[in-house]
């Protein structure tokens, strides 16, 4: 499966929601509960581990992406169903035709370059370890280009998304 496919896969999820976290009903205890926690989808890294060049290689991730659906598959059809889902670990090993890597966990906004990829790092929702405020980073993706836009929270409710982030969308 190439990268390309691999990224039609998960366009599938587009446009489902879960509202259950923003309900009311949900910041009171209603007794026990579950969620499920997976770890290191690492996609690339079986191909680059089996030909024993994990520093290059990886240009795959057709098994980690059936694994990834089986997994899916399995949370759906459990029963009584879990509250919710966390993939924590490594998400990409490789990065076929990869221009930017956007990450949290710093409490702050920040970034660099190597070579061609960019690193993005986004603030937080919750607590702030730097000047930032809560908020959220939007990523529009073009077949040129990645533009992406850290917004409050307060900014995006009220305004939404920017014009010129809108009009990219059309084209």
């Amino acid at each position: 499966m190439s990268a390309a496919e691999a990224g039609d896969v998960f366009h599938r999820a587009r446009g489902r929601t879960l509202d259950a976290f923003s309900s009311e009903k949900e910041r009171e205890w209603k007794g026990p509960f579950y969620f499920i926690q997976g770890a290191d989808p690492q996609f690339g890294l079986m191909k680059a581990w089996s030909t024993g060049d994990c520093d290059n290689g990886g240009d795959e991730w057709g098994q980690e992406i059936l694994l990834t659906e089986q997994a899916v598959e399995a949370i759906n059809k459990l029963n009584p169903k879990p509250k919710f889902f966390v993939l924590c670990g490594d998400l990409i090993h490789a990065m076929p035709g990869i221009r930017a890597v956007f990450s949290g966990h710093y409490h702050r906004n920040a970034g660099g370059s190597y070579q061609d990829l960019d690193m993005v790092v986004s603030s937080a929702i919750g607590c702030q370890l730097g000047k930032d405020t809560h908020g959220l980073r939007v990523v529009v993706i073009t077949a040129e280009k990645i533009v992406h836009r850290y917004y409050s929270l307060d900014e995006l409710s009220k305004r939404g998304l920017d014009e010129d982030l809108k009009q990219l969308l059309k084209e």
